[in-house]
């Protein structure tokens, strides 16, 4: 039987803990699990930590840990995802499948045809939201660390930050993905539900970025990344 598998937002170690208020609610009020339970935890340090539930209450629960190991190698590709906004669901899967693809970092990103408007407290609660998508990703894939998800930013400001070994943009008509060298980093640049401008492709070719095409059929903003972190991933990861 599989163990519940749960991410705990602070650093962990042999001994008793009591877990903070989310996992305890759910652990107790929605899981019904209860005291002897097994459970595993993970804290995003790379290590794994097996135990059992000490005390269930309803505002209180204490979780055992006798056992620490390492947990699942992270890909010798390091990979920057930069998003284009998209609205709803769209933008929740991409980031919950770039994780289980095994991306470290993700950034959404407002660029000329995207149809979202963020600000302020909305901005706020939207990043709190993809954070926890990620987290989510990596208790059911079974990643021990989880990727960094940045507030959203202008792509200008995005293609003058982000450094990487290969840094790629998705076009329809370029050279295909295994045309290039393996790198140990890459970034990949996908555009939003209307897609990148000829001129946001320009701007970030003269950026650094490559023009890179996934076949002959134009995939939707959400599918994009999952095909492209796939094919790298099979390319120069761990696939």
């Amino acid at each position: 039987m599989r163990l519940s598998r749960f991410f705990i937002d602070a650093p962990l170690s042999l001994g008793e803990h009591e877990l903070p208020e989310a996992q305890a609610h759910y652990i107790s009020r929605v899981l019904r699990m209860t005291e002897g339970d097994a459970v595993q935890l993970f804290d995003g340090s790379g290590q794994e930590f097996l135990g059992a539930l000490a005390e269930v209450g309803k505002k209180r629960v204490t979780v055992r840990i006798d056992e620490q190991f390492a947990g699942q190698p992270e890909s010798p590709l390091s990979i920057h995802l930069g998003q284009g906004l998209s609205r709803g669901e769209r933008m929740d899967w991409a980031i919950q499948k770039a994780t289980e693809l095994g991306v470290n970092e993700i950034t959404p990103i407002f660029s000329e045809r995207c149809e979202v408007r963020l600000k302020d407290e909305r901005a706020d609660k939207r990043l709190l939201h993809w954070r926890q998508v990620a987290v989510s990703a990596c208790e059911q894939c079974g990643r021990s660390r989880v990727p960094v998800i940045h507030p959203p930013v202008l792509l200008a400001d995005w293609l003058k930050q982000t450094e990487a070994d290969l840094k790629l943009v998705l076009h329809p008509v370029a050279e295909p993905l295994v045309s290039h060298a393996r790198p140990a980093s890459l970034a990949f640049l996908i555009g939003p539900e209307g897609g990148l401008s000829e001129a946001e492709v320009e701007q970030a070719k003269a950026g650094g970025f490559h023009a890179a095409r996934l076949g002959p059929r134009v995939l939707r903003t959400e599918t994009a990344p999952v095909v492209a972190l796939a094919v790298a991933q099979q390319l120069w990861g761990d696939f």
